[in-house]
């Protein structure tokens, strides 16, 4: 007779705050800080509506990767491996060729070589990775490692970025917002003429996390012990005792109706945690880091790199003094460096396990804390060797890999639909709006992918 599974009762929404910080996280160092405020020194705030529907479509496609965990209590990639190989192959492949590419560590070692110009550029960069690969091998737990800097990180450097833009924005740059985010900009609509349709792309891609690492929501989840993921068991580090072979299978909870109502609340109590932390906070920081390069950069000559960036520090220093400069440019450094922290982490999750997969077979177990580990430092390797061949561009990097990861997230899209649809009992699939989005948003993917590729 099969066993039984139950659902908990879900905790009070205070004690579930946690995944969506990591996501983020990941967040803030590429779209948010870089390449929406990038268009708005350029072209005004008039191409926020892309934010918004970006920051949207991917607050969809991650509680869509969350309802598969919380009710099978396992990774969407082991759901992925039961579709097909070629499935698995696509993740390895989709994930290491962008992710691998080191573009926000550089981007961080290239604003703290101002404040130590005695050291190259290429050895801060270089050691940046060094450093996020200790913080990720000495924690004990990889989840709580990345919950409590990322936290860390957003609750320290978000208050002050929103200080900030609102003593230097003015009313008129607010209702720039408004309009922009219906997709209104100076004497335009929708897209400003000779904007480049790849950093868009780009841009849209990381409204949010982008690319697959969306998909390591799945691992947040099922870690933080949502739903049946209090069932599974985690990565955890190369030196801990617990880093043995386990089962990464997962199981769905039994269809009585006690667990039908405690699903009803699982999944209200993780959307509202998602839509509170990753989509709200997510669309502030894009819309206020945006207004803030409006306001103070917008009109000059910005033609690539971070000089935007440079370029805000020094008003930001005119108007509010020099400590309020440095302060700026050190956590933007340290903004992009939780990124490349979140980025690594995620994809070596997502590179490791898929490969596990290759050659997975029902019930076998499985030692993931050492191929994680394996993949970590061979991409640390992969990036300094990118480094030392002399590509340290970070605006150059980031938008290749944002064009690479928009592709990504538009099969994503797809797979995803589809894995619930196979996996889950009818009553717990999305609902018509929810199939509508995902529909829509790879259609958008799609579209502006070929124009991207065609220009």
């Amino acid at each position: 007779m099969p066993k039984k599974f139950t659902l908990g009762t879900p905790p009070s929404l205070s004690k579930t705050l946690g995944p969506s910080f990591i996501l983020l996280g990941l967040a803030l160092g590429s779209g948010e800080l870089i390449l929406w405020p990038y268009l708005a020194a350029n072209y005004g705030l008039g191409l926020l509506w892309g934010a918004l529907v970006g920051i949207s479509f991917q607050y969809v496609l991650n509680t869509e990767v969350m309802r598969y965990s919380l009710a099978r209590g396992e990774s969407v990639f082991l759901g992925f491996r039961r579709m097909g190989v070629l499935v698995t192959l696509w993740y390895i492949i989709s994930t290491f060729i962008p992710w691998s590419i080191p573009g926000f560590s550089s981007a961080a070692s290239e604003i703290l070589s101002s404040f130590i110009p005695w050291m190259p550029e290429k050895m801060v960069a270089i050691g940046l990775l060094l450093i996020t690969g200790l913080i990720l091998t000495a924690g004990k737990s990889i989840y709580a490692t990345m919950e409590r800097f990322q936290k860390t990180v957003i609750l320290l450097g978000l208050p002050f970025l929103f200080i900030v833009a609102l003593l230097l924005t003015k009313g008129t740059d607010w209702q720039e917002v408004a309009l922009g985010l219906m997709g209104r900009g100076e004497n335009w609509w929708f897209f400003p003429s000779g904007v480049s349709i790849a950093s868009f792309l780009g841009a849209f891609a990381y409204a949010g996390a982008g690319g697959n690492l969306n998909l390591a929501q799945s691992y947040y989840v099922k870690e933080k012990g949502f739903g049946m993921g209090k069932y599974a068991a985690k990565i955890s580090s190369l030196f801990s005792k617990d880093a043995q072979p386990i089962s990464i299978e997962g199981h769905l909870f039994s269809d009585t109706p006690t667990n039908r109502k405690r699903w009803k609340a699982w999944w209200k109590m993780v959307t509202l945690e998602h839509f509170m932390v990753f989509w709200t906070l997510g669309l502030l920081s894009i819309i206020v880091l945006s207004a803030l390069a409006r306001a103070t950069v917008y009109g000059r000559v910005v033609e690539s790199g971070l000089s935007f960036l440079y370029m805000e520090a020094n008003v930001i220093g005119d108007a509010l003094g020099t400590t309020v400069k440095i302060f700026f440019l050190l956590l933007a450094a340290l903004m992009l460096f939780s990124t490349q922290l979140g980025v690594l982490e995620s994809s070596a999750r997502i590179i490791s396990e898929n490969v596990l997969l290759l050659t997975y077979k029902k019930g076998q177990k499985v030692n993931v804390s050492k191929g994680f580990y394996i993949v970590l430092w061979l991409q640390i390797l992969l990036g300094i060797g990118i480094y030392m061949w002399g590509i340290t561009e970070p605006r150059v990097l980031i938008t290749f890999s944002a064009i690479l990861n928009a592709a990504a997230m538009m099969m994503s899209f797809g797979f995803v639909y589809f894995l619930n649809r196979r996996e889950l009992p009818k009553r717990y699939h999305p609902g018509i709006v929810r199939k509508l989005t995902m529909l829509s948003a790879f259609s958008f993917f799609l579209y502006f992918l070929v124009v991207t590729i065609l220009g």
